[in-house]
C-alpha cells in the first residue's frame, strides 16, 4: 500500500505474555496446552512486561464438569509449582487479592473468586488449626474508580497490618485473540499492573513494591474491537483457502468448524480475496484496524453474550484450585 502506516505508541491490548513473544516452552496434556515462557529483563523491556516466569494454561470449555476436573488439576500442579519456586513454607501465611469491579461481569472475576476461597487466618485467633491448613486471608479492595484510592497503595498498608508473607492476586486480562477470551489461565511471579489490558495502568503490585512474592493470576475475559476484526478477517481467509481445497469434495464442504478456520492460505489466494491489504502482514493489519477504529472511539472492549455463566465457572475453578494449592488437606467441593 502507498499509504504509509506508522503507529510507534499503538497499543494492542493484551497482558498475555503468550501473545507478545515466541520465546515459549510448550506441552501438552490431557488435551490442555501449557506453555511456560522466562521473560529476562531485556526481554520483557521489549514487550512492556516485568521480567519473570509466565504460566499459560490453554483449554476448551469449562463448563463442562469433566473438562473443568482436568484444568484444575493442571492448574493446582502449576501453581505449587510456582510456590515451591518462590520457597513458599507450609505455614506461610497468605494474603489472596481478588482485583476487580464485582458490578461489571466481565471484571468480577478476583471479587467472585474470593467469595469461594477458604479463609481460616481469623481462626488462628482461637487456638491452632489443623496442621493440614494454612493461614490464608482474602481481601476485594475494588477499583479506583470506586474508591479513591491507588490499589497498590491500599494493599501495601494492608501488609504492613496483616504481615503476609506472600500474596496472590486474581484478576481479569484483555486478550488480543478471540480465541483466548475464557480458555486461557495466566499465572506469574512478576506481579501485575490492575488495568494495563484495557489501556488503564494502575501502580503495580508486585514483589518490587510490597517486598514479598508476589503471584499473579488472571483469564482475559475481553478482546478489543481491534482483535475481533483481525481475527474476523484471518477466518474468511481460512475460510476461502479450505473452501477452495475442497470445492469438488462435497462431503468435506459442511458443515463448517474450528479447524477449518485454521486452514492456512496462500499468498496470491489473500490478495485475490482482500486487494491491496492482502500484501499487509497481520501486523501491519491490525495497526490498520487500530488506525481507523481508535480515533473514532469504535475500538471497544468486548466480552462473549454469556460471560455471566461462564465467569461463575472460572471462579469455581479458580477458588477450588487455590484452595487445593493453599492447604494440604483435600477440601469437598
Amino acid at each position: 500500500m502507498s499509504h504509509e502506516i506508522d503507529l510507534k505508541n499503538i497499543n494492542i491490548r493484551t497482558d498475555l505474555a503468550i501473545e507478545l513473544t515466541k520465546n515459549q516452552l510448550q506441552k501438552e496434556e490431557e488435551g490442555i496446552k501449557i506453555t511456560n515462557i522466562k521473560l529476562t529483563k531485556e526481554e520483557a523491556k521489549k514487550i512492556n512486561k516485568k521480567e519473570g516466569t509466565y504460566i499459560t494454561i490453554e483449554f476448551t470449555d469449562i463448563t463442562d464438569y469433566e473438562n473443568r476436573s482436568k484444568v484444575k488439576t493442571i492448574f493446582v500442579k502449576e501453581l505449587k509449582k510456582m510456590l515451591k519456586k518462590q520457597n513458599i513454607k507450609d505455614d506461610d501465611l497468605c494474603l489472596v487479592i481478588g482485583l476487580g469491579n464485582e458490578k461489571a461481569t466481565p471484571d468480577s472475576l478476583g471479587p467472585l473468586t474470593i467469595s469461594k476461597t477458604l479463609v481460616t487466618n481469623h481462626l488462628y485467633l482461637y487456638g491452632d488449626l489443623d496442621k493440614n491448613f494454612r493461614r490464608v486471608c482474602a481481601l476485594s479492595p475494588g477499583v479506583m474508580g470506586e474508591t479513591g484510592i491507588e490499589t497498590s497503595d491500599l494493599i501495601k498498608q494492608i501488609k504492613e497490618t496483616v504481615k503476609p508473607d506472600f500474596i496472590i492476586t486474581i484478576d481479569a486480562l484483555a486478550s488480543s485473540s478471540v480465541e483466548r477470551v475464557n480458555t486461557t489461565i495466566q499465572m506469574t511471579d512478576s506481579g501485575i499492573n490492575p488495568g494495563s489490558g484495557i489501556g488503564n495502568k494502575r501502580k503495580e503490585i508486585s514483589k518490587d513494591i510490597l517486598g514479598i512474592p508476589v503471584i499473579a493470576i488472571g483469564v482475559p475475559t475481553v478482546v478489543d474491537a481491534v482483535s475481533i476484526v483481525n481475527d474476523t478477517i484471518k477466518y474468511m481467509c481460512s475460510h476461502f483457502a479450505y473452501q477452495k481445497e475442497n470445492y469438488n469434495n462435497h462431503q468435506n464442504k459442511m458443515p463448517l468448524n474450528i479447524n477449518h478456520l485454521k486452514h492456512k492460505i496462500k499468498k496470491e489466494d489473500k490478495k485475490y480475496l482482500l486487494g491491496m491489504i492482502g500484501d499487509l502482514s497481520e501486523e501491519e493489519t491490525k495497526k490498520l484496524i487500530y488506525e481507523i477504529l481508535n480515533p473514532t472511539g469504535y475500538n471497544l472492549m468486548v466480552t462473549p453474550k454469556e460471560e455471566d455463566f461462564i465467569i461463575e465457572k472460572l471462579s469455581e475453578l479458580i477458588s477450588e484450585g487455590l484452595n487445593e494449592s493453599l492447604h494440604k488437606k483435600r477440601l469437598i467441593n
